[in-house]
């Protein structure tokens, strides 16, 4: 099946799930306080549905239109603008009939959903699954640089070992991207001294501009030859799969980084070589194509790589206790980590705002291959995004309704509904121009990147 259509599938059923739950937690809270919920729906129902059926008071449906959800509650000014039915007396069933308190549950219970969520997904993984990473520390000979222009542009080099970030310990090799990206300074290890520099305020820009490198921080490890290819020009010059390569050129190397800049300054030479076979060492001649290769594949699984003592692999198994603080910090971790990358998109000096996406870059954030793990890691982590974008106060969305609830709970006083109806209309213009700019964005990256 194509990795496109894998991927479709994916984003459309994490997204259904995520708006059945987040509608639900408007939904229960409605009934539980005798409110009366005229529709529940996934999709947006524009003119038609593809399904719908009313049981009770409350009818059921599916939309056609994939842009969200919605509960349409009797007597909230809401998308649907009912304005004759907001010029009624209000009813002791209607939303705007229930005390404050009781409003505020209700519009809460979408986000308070989307988050639990998340934390009851990140404990069923920690619990199913454990937890397994790189330890950052073990790399005793620091990282592999393997795109120069972000390396420079961090002020980090081949060799370094990344202690901390913002003051904060590097446990995880995959962790240091993350709070790199959203972090101000960098604590490194260069030839035994600690030096400290300054993460670029653009440098979310520039990891932009050269995304096809983004992971560019990689362990050291060294030149294992995995296949010799029968089109290789060194197909007859002796090498063996388990090969690991010493010498080159008369210059002794541990790593790969250490022989490609070598390759380079001998294309279209033939060069000496030594390799290590079952603890002997082994002299070749080998051909430097013109392009500075040697027709080769390399490489080694971080299994065998830990065998080899050159990383250590970490495993955290967890009791279903254990899971339970473990699911709710990366919940915790999840959110602040995107509240950073926020603040970041609002300052137009980072350049973050050019990363803002929308249906493309989520459905991209799923594997080509159907993997529940990574299905549900990225649909706990979309419904963090979903919670925290609808909480801001943004007229139309389930933060901007807080809001209002909130001034009236403070000064005792309420909008009037005429101010609601041009709020909501306010909110709605500004969705729509977010929701374009996120998916120009998509459009943009597809066509020009």
């Amino acid at each position: 099946m194509s990795p496109i259509i894998i991927k479709t599938i994916q984003f459309f059923l994490s997204l259904s799930i995520l708006i059945v739950l987040h509608e639900l937690g408007h939904f229960i809270p409605a009934k539980y306080f005798k409110t009366r919920v005229e529709k529940f729906y996934l999709f947006f129902d524009v003119k038609f549905s593809l399904f719908k059926k009313k049981i009770g008071e409350t009818e059921y449906g599916i939309g056609w239109l994939p842009l969200g959800g919605y509960v349409k509650i009797s007597g909230m000014i809401d998308e649907s603008m009912d304005k004759e039915a907001m010029a009624e007396e209000p009813k002791e069933w209607e939303f705007r009939s229930k005390p404050a308190w009781q409003r505020l549950i209700i519009m809460l219970g979408g986000v308070t959903v989307n988050f639990v969520l998340a934390v009851i997904i990140f404990i069923g993984l920690a619990y199913a699954y454990g937890e397994q990473y790189i330890a950052n520390d073990s790399l005793k000979d620091g990282v592999w640089i393997t795109d120069t222009t972000l390396g420079n542009a961090l002020g980090i080099e081949t060799g370094d070992k990344v202690i901390a970030v913002d003051g904060k310990k590097i446990k995880a090799l995959n962790n240091i991207m993350p709070e790199v990206v959203y972090g101000e300074k960098i604590t490194l290890e260069r030839n035994g001294n600690t030096i400290e520099k300054d993460i670029p305020v653009d440098f979310i820009e520039t990891i932009s501009d050269n995304r096809e490198n983004a992971r560019f921080i990689k362990p050291r490890l060294p030149w294992i030859i995995s296949q010799v290819p029968e089109e290789s020009q060194n197909v007859s010059v002796g090498f063996e799969v388990g090969d690991i390569l010493t010498t080159i050129a008369g210059t002794n190397v541990i790593y790969q980084d250490q022989v490609f800049p070598i390759l380079e300054a001998n294309k279209g030479t033939t060069v000496d070589v030594v390799v290590k076979r079952n603890g002997a060492n082994v002299p070749l001649q080998a051909k430097v194509s013109e392009d500075g290769k040697l027709g080769l594949m390399i490489g080694l699984t971080t299994m065998d790589a830990e065998e080899q003592g050159y990383l250590k692999i970490n495993t955290t198994d967890y009791t279903f206790i254990e899971s339970i603080p473990a699911g709710w910090n990366k919940g915790v971790k999840t959110l602040t980590d995107y509240i950073k990358g926020m603040k970041k998109i609002f300052n137009p000096d980072t350049g973050a705002y050019k990363e803002v996406g929308g249906f493309a870059a989520i459905g991209g954030m799923f594997p080509d291959t159907w993997n529940w793990p990574q299905f549900w890691a990225t649909t706990a982590f979309i419904s963090i995004i979903l919670a925290f974008m609808n909480i801001l106060p943004i007229p139309a969305l389930d933060g901007g309704h807080v809001m209002f609830l909130l001034y009236e709970m403070v000064t005792g006083r309420k909008p009037s509904d005429k101010f609601l109806e041009y709020a909501q209309i306010t909110g709605f213009f500004i969705l729509i121009a977010l929701l374009l700019f996120a998916n120009g964005n998509d459009v943009y990256k597809l066509i020009f990147k």
